[in-house]
């Protein structure tokens, strides 16, 4: 036997001595969410893409005992009809999520690069979640001069992840729970400031309520104010945001109104308004969507949206699509 081939087998017996000392019961899970469709976009042109958004996310717990636990979630966005990264390879491989944790009965604290206090919650008070590039009023009127980074996708913002960042989610209190994000960083290009961002949510019963503010490091700044209300099959929303840019370079408000019923056990019918003001002029965002659940984990869908640009011509934009969540 080769002095390698001893070291490597004392190497293996210790490991294997350890390990059971080492090893401590934990739960990894794999999720994702997939989504195709074909549809036709804004500018007239015919796609077959994600409508909403795909990923794939790798997340585990280890119990540290007295009520403690260790955390981490990796996240990975994808574009399905192609296999390429989302952003093709401008944004980074763990787009979704990258955080490592701790977990106890005081709330949760997470570090590296997830989604601020403002983004990770918004989108409870949109029908289709801030995620449908054909019916969602939020995908394009939203935080429209906020970016949680103006430069963190290799020199291209970024729309709601904070790298570098620490997270905080605290326990609910009857019925009130506080998220706070930020990052001891400063961010690259103007500005060159730390992020921050805070989100209070209320949810009880039939009724939810957010009030939030984000504040990028450039000095964009971001207000937030949602209320929702079920009735029955019947749900209603509305939302308040007030986003400026730093130096008095721009400014949006949005007011957005939202609606869900469910028909039975299977079909969701959905409808949204926005009214946006884009510094003096006038947007508004209309649509209509069904979705028809197939299985617990299966949907198909079909959405309509128009926007409607002051001193402009309308533009529509529709699409039926499948998504499938595991």
């Amino acid at each position: 036997m080769t002095r390698f081939s001893q070291g490597s087998a004392a190497l293996l017996l210790a490991t294997a001595a350890l390990g059971p000392a080492w090893a401590q019961p934990s739960q990894v899970q794999i999720s994702g969410f997939l989504d195709l469709g074909i549809y036709r976009d804004f500018q007239g042109t015919a796609q077959l893409g994600t409508i909403q958004r795909s990923s794939i996310s790798f997340s585990g717990a280890e119990d540290l005992g007295g009520g403690l636990q260790a955390t981490f979630r990796l996240s990975h966005r994808l574009e399905l009809d192609t296999g390429l990264g989302e952003g093709y390879g401008q944004k980074p491989f763990w787009h979704g999520e990258s955080t490592v944790g701790l977990k106890g009965g005081w709330g949760q604290v997470r570090l590296g690069r997830a989604l601020s206090a403002l983004w990770a919650h918004d989108w409870k008070f949109d029908p289709w979640g801030h995620m449908n590039r054909v019916s969602s009023s939020a995908w394009y009127q939203w935080f429209y001069y906020v970016p949680t980074d103006r430069a963190s996708n290799n020199g291209a913002p970024e729309f709601g992840r904070t790298p570098n960042g620490i997270f905080y989610d605290a326990p609910n209190l009857a019925g009130f729970t506080l998220h706070l994000s930020g990052s001891p960083e400063r961010t690259q290009g103007p500005g060159g400031g730390k992020p921050y961002a805070a989100s209070l949510e209320y949810a009880q019963g039939a009724a939810a309520a957010m009030l939030a503010f984000d504040r990028n490091g450039s000095g964009d700044r971001a207000s937030f104010a949602a209320v929702k209300y079920r009735f029955g099959a019947t749900t209603l929303m509305s939302s308040y945001d007030d986003s400026r840019r730093a130096q008095d370079q721009g400014r949006s408000r949005v007011l957005a109104l939202g609606a869900t019923h469910k028909l039975d056990g299977s079909v969701t019918l959905k409808a949204g308004l926005g009214h946006q003001r884009l510094n003096s002029n006038t947007h508004m965002f209309y649509s209509l969507g069904a979705d028809y659940a197939v299985s617990r984990r299966t949907t198909l869908y079909a959405g309509l949206g128009q926007q409607r640009p002051e001193n402009k011509s309308p533009s529509s934009s529709f699409g039926v699509g499948m998504s499938h969540a595991f």
